[in-house]
């Protein structure tokens, strides 16, 4: 089965976009994955398909409504066509952060029908009803959800068998193992005064492997505290 990926917004002309090219745009291409995205408003029943309405409670901008939001999804994402373990994805920055862990997940599975908001948000209750799992992809407000749904999207199909020309090339990336990626170099030699370092070119794999895996290290908790005190935080002990 093609991993698919279902976008439901109110500009679907933003897609493929970015996705449209390189390795995500060549896969797509040649059929290693497909993406459909799906107009909102084609779901609105009101005479100016309107899609949203003002906040219960009262407040500043606009809701997209339970109703019309819940019928776009049903209409793609019917009983018949859809695998059981599709997962149904809001880009929201209240969601739960977006992991390496959750996008090969994601990227194992048949594909997500991915919800992008707009203006205030979407009503809570179609978030219940039909079941969707909120995904951030940073500490951040975005204009809506499409750019988010990209970055997702993206992170997923180069995990796809055939995307990336070296299969091992995803394997030593960063959080690939809890870890930031080791620095990389290539030619020239000297560079304004630095050069690679000599380990790089010793030829000895070994060593070439320790020393990426201690950069790598350094790296992390230098940069990623965070990281690194998950790493380094021992197991929880049976009772």
């Amino acid at each position: 089965m093609t991993w698919r990926a279902t976008i439901l917004t109110l500009f679907p002309e933003m897609f493929p976009g970015p996705l449209g090219v390189s390795l995500a745009g060549k896969a797509l291409a040649s059929g290693l994955w497909a993406l459909e995205a799906r107009d909102i408003r084609t779901s609105a029943t009101a005479r100016h398909r309107s899609v949203d309405d003002t906040p219960a409670g009262g407040g500043p901008g606009m809701v997209l409504r339970a109703d019309v939001l819940a019928a776009a999804i049903d209409a793609a994402d019917t009983v018949e066509a859809r695998p059981e373990d599709r997962p149904r994805l809001l880009m929201s920055p209240r969601g739960r952060p977006l992991t390496q862990s959750r996008v090969m997940e994601l990227a194992a599975g048949p594909g997500p029908l991915i919800v992008c908001g707009r203006f205030e948000g979407i009503d809570e209750r179609v978030i219940a009803a039909r079941g969707l799992e909120e995904v951030s992809i940073g500490d951040y407000v975005l204009s809506g959800g499409e750019i988010a749904a990209m970055a997702l999207i993206d992170a997923c199909v180069r995990l796809l068998p055939g995307v990336m020309g070296k299969q091992a090339s995803g394997a030593d990336e960063s959080f690939s193992e809890g870890l930031l990626e080791y620095p990389q170099y290539t030619r020239p030699q000297a560079f304004e005064g630095h050069t690679i370092p000599e380990v790089l070119t010793s030829g000895d794999h070994a060593k070439v492997a320790a020393w990426r895996r201690q950069e790598a290290e350094k790296l992390t908790q230098k940069r990623r505290p965070d990281l690194w005190a998950a790493r380094i935080k021992p197991p929880k002990s049976k009772s």
